[in-house]
């Protein structure tokens, strides 16, 4: 492991290190049953997202984690705009096309998208759903980009989403309006 640290470079360390810190609040996220502070907690998250992408020169990644940022905050205020959405998508879209370096730049644009479709339009379990996929993406992005932390962090949300869904699964056949609640606030 040592050999591995020594190995970085400045900029490769940082990016790790990033990657680690989002790991932390990605976790307290998706293992949160209340929808707003998961966005909250996403919002943590993807600033260190967006500098570890940033110090791994992956400039598609990056600037479309910027766009998560506004997109979270959007989705907050505008749950279910069509028309808000539909900006966000082409704007992640002229964003990917002006930052598109390689082939594997496709993981990180998909990523941007089922999560712009999944936190306008979906609540609960399907939004969790959604955004496990996009955390599929994401890895598969740090796993070409080679980050370590990164990988670790989506590893743990989809772990983490998956004992969510479950969790919530389990609450809403047990006190089905309970869960109407939770999504509500």
């Amino acid at each position: 492991m040592s050999g591995f640290v020594a190995d970085l470079s400045l900029s490769a360390l940082l990016g790790q290190i990033c990657g680690l810190v989002a790991l932390g609040f990605c976790i307290a996220g998706f293992a949160n049953k209340n929808d707003d502070r998961l966005m909250v907690l996403l919002i943590s998250a993807n600033v260190a997202f967006a500098l570890m992408f940033a110090f791994f020169a992956s400039w598609t990644a990056a600037a479309l984690t910027v766009l998560v940022i506004l997109r979270i905050a959007l989705a907050r205020k505008f749950q279910g705009s069509w028309r808000i959405m539909a900006v966000i998508l082409a704007i992640n879209l002229l964003v990917a096309a002006a930052t598109w370096r390689v082939p594997t730049d496709i993981f990180p644009l998909t990523a941007a998208v089922l999560g712009t479709v999944g936190m306008f339009m979906l609540r609960g379990i399907p939004l969790r759903i959604v955004l496990g996929l996009a955390a599929l993406a994401w890895m598969l992005n740090n796993i070409v980009i080679g980050s370590v932390g990164g990988t670790l962090a989506e590893g743990m949300v989809l772990v983490t989403n998956i004992i969510t869904i479950v969790r919530l699964y389990r609450l809403k056949r047990k006190y089905p309006e309970v869960l109407e609640n939770l999504a509500d606030r």
